[in-house]
């Protein structure tokens, strides 16, 4: 008789570059792993990468945010603490009035130089590849 195996698969998320106001958006978590992080989150079954990163956006930031292109695809898994994830990223530009929203206790705009010194998962990395030009 055949044992059926059940396949652990990393599970996918995705993170928005937001370019606003001569920066880009992080958002300070309420939730653990703490720190700062680019908005993002879980994909939902049957949704597409876009529309989760256009939710996501939304419901951290309150933006309504016009998606520029696929950034890169991060996949370590320890790039979060609670599971093995794999991250798409967007990047993105937005106007309006930003405002922290969910699973986010704040929102500030950060340049390059002005980084906030505690950043969640792997975020510290894809911001340096962002703000190098690395992808």
């Amino acid at each position: 008789m055949k044992t059926s195996s059940r396949h652990r698969n990393p599970v996918p998320t995705v993170d928005i570059v937001i370019t606003y106001r001569g920066g880009i958006i992080l958002v300070r978590r309420k939730n653990p792993p703490e720190g700062w992080a680019l908005p993002g989150g879980f994909v939902d079954y049957g949704e597409t990468l876009e529309a989760a990163a256009l939710r996501e956006a939304k419901e951290e930031t309150g933006l309504d945010v016009r998606l520029i292109r696929q950034f890169h695809s991060y996949s370590s898994p320890q790039r979060d603490p609670r599971q093995h994830t794999i991250s798409t990223v967007f990047l993105a530009e937005a106007s309006g009035k930003a405002e922290a929203g969910d699973d986010a206790a704040d929102l500030a705009v950060y340049t390059a130089g002005d980084l906030p010194h505690e950043i969640a998962f792997d975020h510290r990395e894809i911001l340096e590849d962002y703000f190098t030009g690395r992808y």
